[in-house]
């Protein structure tokens, strides 16, 4: 009796290596579609992620980003009326 449990554990434990190796070349392919089906409320990707690379809206999202950091920064305003307006006196 001792040898048929003995068999079944050691066979369970290959069965379960054997099932998590072959889950590791799937997971490579299926596992952005089923990220992107994941809704946002359940840990899903948020609504402002970038998206991934290799497709068209990466391509364009890149040249708008790119396009962005070309563009001049906004002029600052003057650092005395800055600080002086920003900061109130704490009573």
């Amino acid at each position: 009796m001792f040898m048929r449990t003995r068999h079944l554990t050691v066979f369970v434990a290959v069965a379960l290596a054997c099932g998590l190796a072959g889950c590791a070349s799937i997971n490579e392919k299926m596992t952005p579609a089923v990220v992107d089906a994941i809704p946002q409320w359940a840990g899903g990707l948020p609504a402002d992620a970038p998206p991934r690379p290799g497709t068209a809206k990466y391509d364009e999202f890149m040249k708008e980003r790119e396009q962005k950091r070309l563009e001049p920064a906004p002029p600052k305003e003057d650092a005395t009326n800055a600080n002086a307006s920003a900061l109130a006196p704490v009573h």
